[in-house]
């Protein structure tokens, strides 16, 4: 992937959310700006604009001038810190982005002359704060604006926005979903918990909370669970999966292997366990 730094604009009054850290809000058992910065999570350097706090990885903070200034002096405070050709620019309200969002903005901005790319909602609306932009025209425009207007204070991003030569991507429509709202936050928390992503959404949480980075197959590890509680006990299920972390975690840094071949070669080891188990049951 192409190299870029990040910009993560943290700070804002929430006035719709009752002044609340928005940022440190969970969903999901998350807070909302670390569900952001796993989004970029290889960017070269990540700058968090806003009040500091603990995060799940770690960022270079700045604030803006004067505090509460804005998104566009944010963003100033923010590009400050960055060295990369390419940058993009987030809030830390966007529960639903993913890699593949960044990915492709990166791939847009990349496109011929482009001056970068921002993801436009089903609306057609432009998303400023889901973009990526190229450094030297942005550091441009953000002097040149705040020459014209004797700063940046309180100035809109449409200002910088319309003056930039921008890509539009439509990205996955909950790309750009950001939580202005309690009601937001409530549909959110909902939809991450329907059926179809409940358990990638859990796992996600779990490795982030426990500081693993390894690609998991849940489907592998559900199968061996439904074949141990089947063939053997119930009880079986939770207890097979502990054992194959346990012994993969343990061959991965025994043997210095990859950690996501020692789980496939434990998973593989246990359900041929488990299938002679249930085999030897159904002959007695």
């Amino acid at each position: 992937m192409t190299a870029y730094d990040a910009i993560v604009l943290a700070g804002g009054a929430a006035k719709r959310l009752g002044g609340a850290d928005k940022p440190g809000i969970r969903v999901g058992g998350r807070a909302l700006l670390d569900r952001v910065l796993a989004a970029c999570a290889d960017a070269s350097t990540t700058v968090v604009v806003g009040g500091r706090r603990p995060t799940a990885r770690p960022v270079i903070w700045a604030c803006e001038e004067p505090r509460g200034g804005g998104p566009l002096a944010a963003l100033d405070a923010g590009v400050r810190q960055t060295t990369a050709e390419r940058v993009l620019v987030l809030s830390a309200d966007l529960p639903f982005l993913g890699p593949d969002t960044v990915g492709t903005l990166l791939a847009a901005a990349g496109e011929g002359q482009r001056e970068g790319a921002l993801c436009a909602d089903q609306q057609g609306r432009d998303q400023p704060l889901v973009a990526v932009y190229r450094a030297e025209p942005l550091r441009r425009e953000l002097a040149l604006l705040a020459a014209e207007h004797g700063g940046l204070s309180g100035l809109p991003l449409r200002l910088l926005t319309h003056e930039l030569d921008l890509a539009r991507v439509e990205a996955d429509p909950l790309a750009s979903f950001d939580c202005d709202t309690w009601e937001d936050i409530a549909s959110a928390r909902a939809r991450i918990r329907e059926h179809g992503s409940v358990l990638d959404e859990w796992i996600t949480a779990v490795k982030n909370e426990l500081g693993i980075e390894l690609d998991v197959d849940t489907g592998v590890l559900l199968d061996l669970a439904r074949d141990a509680a089947h063939g053997v006990a119930r009880p079986a299920a939770p207890l097979t999966t502990f054992l194959v972390g346990y012994a993969a975690a343990k061959a991965s840094s025994e043997e210095g292997g990859d950690g996501a071949t020692a789980v496939a070669e434990a998973v593989r080891k246990a359900a041929a366990l488990a299938l002679r188990w249930a085999d030897e049951n159904e002959t007695q």
